[in-house]
Parts: C-alpha cells; sequence; structure tokens
C-alpha cells in the first residue's frame, strides 16, 4: 500500500517514475553528490578552470533528464518541488553575503564602491527603459505584447526566480496572467545566459591575462590552514547555519513588521511594502550579526570556510534547481518572445558595461564588470560564481566592493522597490512615461559616472 501511495512503479507520462517524494529525495542526494563530490574529479577541476563550473553542468544533465528532457527520468511533480528552492537557496546566499568576511573598511574603497553602484543601477533601469523599447517597437505584431511585458528583462535578469515569483502575483493582479511563467523562464534564461557567456568570458580573461591565472585547486591551501569540516566538528557547522538562519529570520521580521504597519500608510504604498522581497532585508540582517559579533569581539563563533561553503553550495544548487525546473513548453511557447528580450537584454548588459569598463574602471575592470554582468544577468548568486572561477583567492578585492554596492542597491533593484514599482506605474502612467523615465535616469547615472571620474583623474593631476 505504501509502494503504491508513492506512485514508484506508475510509469504515466512516459516518465520512469511518477509523482513521488523518494524520487525527488533521491534525486535531490543525485544531485548533492555531483556538486560535492563532483569537484574532487579531475575533469571537473579542469571545467571550472575554463570557466565551466560544474553547477551548469549538473543543471544541463536535470534538464536532460526530467519531464521536458531527452530521457524523461525524473516526473513533472519532483521539478514542481525542485522550483520552490531557488527562493529559499537565494536567502541562504544574501545571508552568508555579509557574515563569513570582516565588514569592509571603505577607507579607499569610497569611489570603487560608488561606480560599482552606479553601474548596478545604470543596468537596472536601462533594462527597463531597453524591454519598453523592445515592447513598443520590436515585437512581432502576432504576439498580443501587455505592456507590463517591458518588466520582464529587469524582473528575470536582475530579479531572479525569486523576484519573478513575487512580481507574478502583481502581474496576475494587473491583468498580465502569463507575467509569473514569462518571469521565470526570462530569469531561467538569464542564468543560462550568464554562465555561458560568463564561462567565455572566464576562458578569454585567462587566454589574454585579464584576470587572475592562479589554479583553482590552489584554494585547498587555505582550507588546509583551518581544516574545518561538517563531520569533523558538527557544532561549529551548526552554530554558522544558526547564524545564518538568523539573518534570514531577522529579514522574515522586519518584511512582516513592514508589512504591519502598512496598513497606516495607504492602499499604494501597503502594495509597495507587500510585493516586496525578503532578500534586502536578509542582507541588512546578516550585516547587522555581522557587526554585533566584531564589535562584541565574538567574531571566533563564526567560521569564514564554512561561511562560505553554505555561500557556494547555495548558489550551486540555486543554479542547478533553476535550470532543472525550466519549463521548456512555456519557452517553446513563447520563443520569439523570451528571445526578443533575451537578446536586447544581453545586448544592454553588455553595452553598459563595456561603457564602465573603458571609461570608468580603473583598476581590475575584468573582475568588477563580470560579477556585475553576472548579477545584472543571472542575479547576485551567478555573478558571485563567475568572481569565485575568475579571482578564486580574490586579489582584486571586488567582492568587498560588490557586497558593500549590494546593501545599497538591493533596495533599489533586483527585486527592490523600482522593481516592485514598476508595473504599479506602467499601469497607471502608461509605458510611455514609463520607458522615458528610465531612459532619463539611465542617460544622468551614465553622464553622472563620466563627470565625476574626470574630475577624481583631475584631483590626481
Amino acid at each position: 500500500m505504501f509502494l503504491k501511495s508513492l506512485n514508484i512503479f506508475s510509469l504515466q507520462n512516459k516518465d520512469i517514475f511518477s509523482n513521488s517524494l523518494l524520487i525527488s529525495f533521491l534525486g535531490l542526494l543525485i544531485i548533492f553528490f555531483l556538486l560535492i563530490f563532483g569537484r574532487k574529479f579531475k575533469l571537473a577541476v579542469q571545467l571550472e578552470r575554463f570557466g565551466l563550473p560544474i553547477a551548469v553542468i549538473s543543471g544541463i544533465i536535470g534538464i536532460s533528464i526530467g519531464p521536458f528532457g531527452a530521457i524523461h527520468f525524473l516526473p513533472k511533480e519532483t521539478i514542481n518541488v525542485w522550483s520552490n528552492f531557488p527562493t529559499p537557496l537565494l536567502s541562504l546566499v544574501f545571508a552568508t553575503l555579509m557574515m563569513g568576511r570582516p565588514i569592509p573598511n571603505i577607507n579607499g574603497l569610497v569611489k570603487p564602491i560608488f561606480n560599482q553602484f552606479l553601474l548596478a543601477l545604470s543596468l537596472g533601469f536601462g533594462q527597463f527603459f531597453v524591454g519598453g523599447l523592445v515592447v513598443k517597437y520590436f515585437l512581432p505584431p502576432t504576439i498580443n505584447a501587455n505592456p507590463l511585458m517591458a518588466c520582464l528583462i529587469e524582473v528575470g535578469f536582475e530579479g531572479g526566480h525569486g523576484a519573478a515569483s513575487i512580481i507574478g502575483e502583481s502581474f496576475n493582479k494587473l491583468g498580465f496572467q502569463n507575467g509569473l511563467d514569462l518571469g521565470l523562464a526570462m530569469a531561467t534564461m538569464g542564468l543560462l545566459s550568464s554562465s555561458i557567456l560568463g564561462s567565455i568570458f572566464i576562458f578569454l580573461g585567462r587566454t589574454f591575462g585579464l584576470s587572475d591565472k592562479e589554479e583553482i585547486l590552489e584554494q585547498k591551501d587555505t582550507l588546509k590552514e583551518k581544516k574545518i569540516g561538517i563531520f569533523a566538528d558538527l557544532r561549529i557547522f551548526i552554530i554558522n547555519l544558526g547564524f545564518s538562519g538568523l539573518a534570514i529570520s531577522f529579514g522574515v521580521l522586519l518584511l512582516n513588521f513592514l508589512r504591519y504597519i502598512s496598513s497606516s500608510l495607504g492602499d499604494f504604498s501597503k502594495e509597495i511594502i507587500f510585493s516586496l522581497p525578503v532578500f534586502p532585508f536578509i542582507l541588512i540582517g546578516s550585516l547587522l550579526i555581522r557587526y554585533i559579533l566584531e564589535k562584541t569581539k565574538n567574531t571566533e563563533f563564526i567560521s569564514n570556510i564554512l561561511q562560505r561553503e553554505i555561500g557556494i553550495l547555495s548558489t550551486d544548487l540555486l543554479i542547478f534547481t533553476a535550470m532543472a525546473s525550466l519549463d521548456i513548453a512555456v519557452v517553446f511557447d513563447n520563443l520569439i518572445l523570451i528571445l526578443v528580450f533575451t537578446i536586447f537584454g544581453l545586448f544592454w548588459n553588455l553595452i553598459c558595461i563595456a561603457y564602465f569598463a573603458y571609461f570608468i574602471f580603473d583598476d581590475y575592470w575584468f573582475e568588477k564588470s563580470l560579477i556585475e554582468f553576472g548579477n545584472s544577468t543571472g542575479v547576485v548568486a551567478s555573478g558571485l560564481l563567475l568572481l569565485r572561477l575568475a579571482d578564486p583567492k580574490n586579489i582584486s578585492k571586488t567582492l568587498p566592493i560588490f557586497t558593500s554596492k549590494q546593501l545599497f542597491a538591493q533596495l533599489i533593484l533586483s527585486g527592490g522597490l523600482f522593481t516592485v514599482l514598476a508595473p504599479l506605474m506602467i499601469s497607471k502612467i502608461g509605458l510611455d512615461y514609463w520607458t522615458e523615465i528610465c531612459a532619463l535616469i539611465t542617460f544622468v547615472i551614465l553622464f553622472i559616472a563620466l563627470i565625476f571620474n574626470k574630475l577624481e583623474m583631475k584631483k590626481f593631476q
């Protein structure tokens, strides 16, 4: 009776296994094996050295054995379980982002952080601007374009699966019923684009000497100095996982508090607050806990290595589950639409990043550009992954610059205030005005970045 209830031996929909929690768990164990033990294989290390992470390889395998792949090993129900993973996994990524590293001393980093912040803003508002142009001028007449489609590039690329899931509810309320599916499809296309193009960029960077040439294997030296293993010291692992959970709890409580008091702020403010994702508040919680531990001189409770490994594993699982959960049927049903948005979104990202790399960034422009490309195309986890592959020893010091920038940028875009505000504004003032506003903001930011850096150069002359 138990086996029958699990439907293990049913061959419905031509799947080897149908609706089964056991099979979902088995599939997850397989992925853990690929992600953790796969790093021990020489071939996997060689591939990562050339910029192709094991998470992407696992994701491709996940698509192949899924209900829409060639083998149909996993049923659709299993993929539905995995499709709920990106939000909690991305929460773990944000929780460990500030926790496992000393709070950066911003002395001497104000200019790099400001430049990185301006790049993030120009990318995000530019994606809204380009999205508006695509809806107005570049979509085929056969597509019944909804004005809210102009949000898809920023929601999918910058916001990712977590933001797409939350903004999808706003889309539905505003009459854009396909918004959730298209947002999730765009988020997955962004991850795919970020991983594939990012791998190519890393390969070119190593070939032409633009990135850190240190071997990935040399990271093991740090781990040998402080040999902390999950099984060797379970207590330290639980404490570190508990601190990450505390940061997530802080973010959830802060968001719920804002929602509680939103009833006194008016209907429009309430709608915005209820659409906000939890990730920016988790990042604040992560910073606050780290600050308290440093001030009370209790940082020995935090293992930098374990926090980093929790973040890396969450990043890898996020990329895998997002890729493996891709509903190829939705992609093919809207293939032209998704391809047009993806192409124009990537075009803007590359043009904007090239502008900053050439005119704005002074040193380590490759690493600073690469992490922002990953972040603006496949969310923060993708950017961290690309930086880890390009600069495994953090020689460029890009990571503290990026994390400091995220404290401000995450509240505005990437699922922040303007990501939530966009569909509401389009429905109230119209697509034309919204596109013009985003265009003005984008080009003002680009101009400010250029003027600011020219003034800074004059100071040193």
